[in-house]
Parts: structure tokens; C-alpha cells; sequence
């Protein structure tokens, strides 16, 4: 078995571990694996990686990286953490959309059926801001969290256009935010809200990561075939 494999099936394991500390109140488990989900995508990329004899993107492995110091930050109560993880993963966003650009995402969205996307995922940040805007504002996070979410807008319109993986692997983080800020702005809160944070949001880096990985030889710039997400779930 590769040992990228090996490490996908970790991070996967490590993963249902995470969901059961959630949904069980197992507070040393949660904080044992949810430091360790995004390390383990990353060390899977540097393995495939490895294994074509090609260098692993290092735009990635750093949205990887942010996305981990998000994690942990958001694993620490009061509303300073809360602003350092969001900023933290506001890095992992930007790094993706970096990444997504230079392999063509300006382009492919100029085409049909895709112009359509960046229009719909506009209008669901415009109705996600105004529906949560005055509990955010309560508790002085309106503007962050738009700024925050013009960039994760930007992030899934562009993933859009690196395959269906990858497509759903950002819209599915995208609902994981939306859920968070929902439960910040207390506007919503659906029973076992933790749960189907962390599995919306493991998913969805999971797909994007494990989407990126079957193109890992495929230069900056050369066509992939274009495959729109749901804007929202």
C-alpha cells in the first residue's frame, strides 16, 4: 500500500475520533485530534508528491498550515482567539485562491456555464451577511466576518473551476463557516452543530486536498476540465 494511503486513511481515522469527541463531550479527545487533521492532509499531499517525483505545492501546504493555527485557535474560548483563528484561516482562503488563479481559474470563469458562479456565490454572502448582520454586530464581528467572508466567496467561486473535488471540497467549507457564524450571531444553532461543523469542514478540506492531489503533475496554467459546486448546502 503507498504510503500516501497509509496517511489518507489516518487522517480519516483521526477524523470519525474528532466527530465522536464532538458528539460525546470527550473534551481530551477533541483536543488531542483536531490539531492533528490538517497536518495529516498536508503530510498526504507531500507523500503523493514524493511518490510522482514531483515537488508539492507549496501554496497548499500552506493554506494547510494556516488552516492548523486556525484549528487551534478556535479550540481557545474569548473573542481575541476567535478574531486570530478567523485570521488564520483568512490566510488559508487567500493561499487557495492564489493557488487557484495560477492554474487558470480567471480564465475558466470568463466561460459558460461557469460565469454564473461568482453571481451566486455573491448573492449568497449578500443574504448570509444580512441575515446574521445584526447578531454579529452585537457582538462587534460584523466587519471581520465580512471581510472574512468576501475572501471565502472569492476562494469557492475560483475552486469552482479546478474540478468537481475540489468545487465541492470549498463549498462544503464554506457551509462549515456559515454554520459557525450562524452560532456566533446566534441565529441558528441546528442540534449537533459541533459535529456538522467539523465534518463539513473535514470534508471539504479533504476533497480539495485529495483533488489537488490527482493533478499534482499537471503545470501551472494547463486546462482542467471545469465542474460547478452548489453554492451553499
Amino acid at each position: 500500500m503507498p504510503r500516501s494511503r497509509t496517511v489518507l486513511i489516518a487522517f480519516l481515522v483521526v477524523t470519525a475520533a474528532n466527530l465522536l469527541a464532538n458528539a460525546t463531550g470527550v473534551g481530551l479527545a477533541f483536543l488531542l485530534t483536531k490539531p492533528l487533521l490538517m497536518p495529516l492532509l498536508a503530510a498526504y499531499l507531500w507523500r503523493v508528491s514524493a511518490e510522482r517525483a514531483a515537488r508539492p505545492d507549496r501554496l497548499l501546504l500552506a493554506a494547510l498550515a494556516f488552516a492548523t493555527g486556525g484549528d487551534v485557535a478556535l479550540m481557545i474560548d474569548g473573542t481575541y482567539w476567535f478574531l486570530a483563528g478567523m485570521a488564520c484561516f483568512l490566510g488559508t482562503h487567500l493561499c487557495y485562491l492564489a493557488a487557484f488563479t495560477r492554474h487558470g481559474a480567471a480564465t475558466a470563469l470568463r466561460r459558460t456555464p461557469l460565469v454564473a458562479v461568482p453571481l451566486g456565490y455573491a448573492v449568497l454572502t449578500v443574504v448570509a451577511l444580512t441575515w446574521m448582520w445584526a447578531g454579529l454586530t452585537d457582538v462587534g464581528l460584523a466587519v471581520p466576518v465580512a471581510g472574512y467572508a468576501i475572501a471565502l466567496a472569492a476562494m469557492a467561486t475560483t475552486a469552482t473551476t479546478q474540478g468537481w473535488r475540489i468545487g465541492l471540497g470549498a463549498a462544503l467549507f464554506l457551509g462549515s463557516d456559515l454554520l459557525i457564524a450562524a452560532g456566533v450571531a446566534e441565529v441558528a444553532q441546528p442540534p449537533g452543530a459541533p459535529v456538522l461543523v467539523m465534518a463539513t469542514y473535514a470534508a471539504g478540506q479533504a476533497l480539495i486536498v485529495t483533488g489537488w492531489a490527482t493533478r499534482v503533475d499537471t503545470p501551472p496554467g494547463a486546462p482542467v476540465t471545469p465542474a460547478v459546486a452548489p453554492a451553499a448546502r
